[in-house]
């Protein structure tokens, strides 16, 4: 139930890789842990990670697209804040 995969290695700029029978080629490099969407999330809609919702989608994203903080509202991240860290 996943909406990304994370890479397990580094892409580097311009590399292709295979998303679901897709190739998908970046403009940039993308280090170890970052995500790529495995499908199409609607803006507004979660993003799954290892079964759990990161945040949401601030625009559509397209399946193969590069998940970062250009299209994802984290959910975790002002609520840790506002309290403190803890």
């Amino acid at each position: 139930g996943d909406s990304v995969y994370v890479l397990r290695d580094q892409i580097a700029a311009g590399e292709a890789v295979m998303v679901d029978g897709v190739a998908v080629s970046f403009g940039q490099a993308l280090g170890l842990g970052h995500k790529i969407a495995r499908l199409a999330v609607p803006a507004g809609e979660k993003v799954i990670k290892y079964g759990s919702p990161i945040g949401r989608a601030s625009r559509a994203i397209a399946p193969g697209d590069h998940v970062h903080l250009h299209n994802l509202v984290s959910d975790y991240t002002p609520t840790y804040a506002l309290n403190g860290g803890a």
